[in-house]
């Protein structure tokens, strides 16, 4: 793929950031570089099949001073994260860094080990067990947690333990209360849209280098290998609550509703150390995820690191989390977590405080300035979150999507605003033209606004495509943001060279066979397309031989609902069967035995017949 080089708008951007940077400060690469141990001889993690999930040497690029082509903000905090390997934070806990997006850790006990986030997907988890067994023998594990319900912190459990291993209540699996719920609703509810959204948002599928790919500012990128899910089998539910693992005492700290709606901190008393979670990394994190999740709560999130300082601060030596290097010494400590806590109060605060003059979020974006001692501070840049798009996700939390103008109440969906723009400005020839005029001019954000409006009018018009590209790629070589940049890139490369899809199903087989019924219900009823089921009337029972449960569903003006309750033999059908062939018989098999069908199996017929799932490759950039 063609590139080109940086505007000379972008080159004076950086050259003037330079100069505004505390680059002499380098204690977070001390910091980073402290109690390596060692990492794999071939960094190239391969499936089953051979194929490459993860390879850490596709970094190798980060380093000396950046080129112009990549912030130089930016630029060093990817050379902090593609550090890889085996670290000692104390003695007898460990991390490994740098083998996908998060970060895992391994707290020893009396015979074995505790396992805090097994990374994204089995094959990076296995990975990051082996390198560390090499390092510190053969122990097994006998508990993993969970701190919270984003997949790269429990998707990599199959790479450590087997389902046999904590079904027997050999091995624990700990998380927070609510894990199950929420995790299952961003992963298969809205997991195929989150999906392809993460592919833009973490740019897996973007070669890597100087002019591409260079981090997503929390972690490098996502692997692309099988994710999984085991079911807690203890969760955690009281702030103080303690309990021993192998010997090992870890108090809890609950933090709902803040970087996750399910999340916990924990402390260790027996190493001083304090895991807190993905709420408070080196980096301003996301109020809303460009992938797409629920709004979180900035307050709250300041509230718990208030609550944290307080209950732990004083007795805390070391401060580690599932993302980015730890953080040693207590006064540090208190200071990582105070300026943590006053960057999403600051943040709430002032949005609000704008919202009640009467501006609106992308209003308040481009005047919000953060206090200069929170700005001098590395690990509130925004690398991975950005203050832009946080102050628009406050403003969405409590005013939702509409601004109050009533112009904006009703307005056209892209593709028919961007026919209109384009008829009113003259034409798309015209249209293209002063996007050039803007490109030329350093506004790129000017230019692809109007090349959005082009693409959207006319997708096929190769030279509004071209400079729409060229436009994408300077507003990624200009981002200090990870995401945004990798964003720009996944947009000029799909313009380029056509849709790449989704790299990584959230979504997998080894995770929908967790799924309760009730859930397997739901994910059923969100695929249902609704006026081609207007004139249905369905009615069928289903009874689950492996786990003595029954239900009565119906389909009526396209809505499919379920009660948990015994056959009465009124149903026209009645299905039995176990919730793996289900889930077979939702995916098409039809055929296989274990199925046993009671009555008129065209219910289930019409039922299936008017499914429509999710498209995995939708279009982003065009129409």
């Amino acid at each position: 793929m063609d590139q080109n080089e940086p505007a000379p708008s972008i080159e004076a951007a950086h050259t003037s950031l330079l100069d505004s940077l505390p680059l002499s400060d380098v204690e977070d690469f001390a910091d980073a570089d402290r109690g390596f141990l060692g990492t794999l001889e071939d960094p190239a993690i391969r499936n089953a099949a051979g194929e490459v999930v993860w390879d850490a040497s596709t970094y190798d690029f980060l380093s000396g001073e950046a080129p112009t082509s990549v912030n130089p903000s930016l630029w060093r905090q990817a050379q902090l994260v593609a550090k890889h390997g085996l670290y000692e934070v104390v003695e007898g806990l460990y991390q490994v860094r740098g083998f996908d997006l998060s970060v895992v850790s391994f707290v020893e006990g009396e015979t074995g080990v505790i396992v805090v986030d097994p990374l994204l997907t089995a094959e990076t988890g296995a990975a990051a067990l082996a390198l560390y067994r090499r390092h510190r023998g053969d122990r097994p594990i006998n508990a993993i947690v969970y701190t919270h319900s984003h997949i790269d912190h429990f998707g990599g459990v199959f790479g450590m333990v087997t389902q046999d291993e904590v079904d027997s209540g050999r091995v624990q699996i700990i998380a927070p209360d609510g894990f199950l719920e929420h995790a299952i609703a961003e992963n298969v509810y809205a997991g195929t849209a989150m999906s392809r959204r993460s592919a833009y948002m973490y740019g897996a599928p973007l070669a890597r280098g100087p002019k591409g790919q260079v981090g997503a500012g929390l972690g490098q990128s996502t692997s692309t290998g099988e994710p999984g899910l085991i079911v807690p089998t203890l969760l955690v539910t009281t702030t103080g609550e303690t309990h021993t693992f192998d010997g090992v005492e870890i108090e809890f700290q609950m933090a709902p509703g803040t970087e996750a709606p399910s999340e916990m901190h924990l402390y260790f008393p027996k190493f001083r150390a304090l895991c807190m979670a993905e709420n408070a990394t080196h980096t301003l994190h996301n109020i809303l995820t460009l992938r797409g999740a629920v709004v979180r709560d900035p307050h709250v999130w300041s509230q718990y690191l208030t609550e944290a300082i307080v209950r732990y601060g004083e007795k805390t030596e070391v401060l580690f989390a599932p993302h980015h290097w730890p953080t040693w010494g207590k006064d540090k400590v208190r200071a990582h977590l105070a300026v943590q806590r006053d960057l999403y109060a600051y943040l709430h605060d002032q949005t609000l405080r704008m919202i009640n003059k009467g501006l609106t979020g992308a209003e308040i974006a481009e005047v919000i300035e953060l206090p200069p001692a929170i700005t001098n501070t590395w690990s509130t840049h925004g690398y991975y979150g950005s203050v832009s798009h946080n102050v628009k996700a406050i403003y969405q939390r409590y005013m939702g999507w509409f601004d109050g103008n009533p112009a904006r109440l009703w307005a056209h969906p892209p593709q028919a605003s961007a026919e209109r723009h384009v008829a009113a400005i003259g034409g798309i020839d015209r249209t293209v033209e002063l996007a050039q005029d803007a490109y030329d001019a350093g506004d790129f954000r000017w230019a692809a606004t109007l090349l959005d409006y082009a693409v959207f009018a006319d997708e096929g018009h190769a030279g509004a495509r071209t400079l729409y590209a060229d436009t994408l790629e300077q507003l990624g070589y200009g981002s200090e943001n990870g995401t945004w940049r990798n964003f720009f890139l996944a947009g000029a490369t799909e313009l380029r060279e056509g849709n790449f899809g989704t790299p990584l199903v959230a979504n997998s087989p080894t995770i929908l066979t967790q799924l309760s019924p009730e859930q397997i219900f739901d994910s059923i009823a969100i695929t249902i397309d609704g006026p081609r089921a207007w004139d249905l009337d369905l009615a069928f029972d289903i009874t689950f031989s492996d786990l003595g449960r029954s239900f009565h569903l119906t389909l009526r003006n396209g809505v499919l609902i379920y009660i948990d309750q015994e056959p009465d033999g009124s149903a026209p059908l009645r299905l039995t069967l176990t919730k793996p062939r289900l889930l077979a018989l939702l995916g098409g098999d039809t055929a296989s035995e274990g199925l046993d069908v009671d009555g008129d199996i065209g219910v289930l017929q019409a039922l299936v017949g008017v499914l429509d799932p999710g498209d995995p490759d939708f279009d982003i950039v065009v129409p």
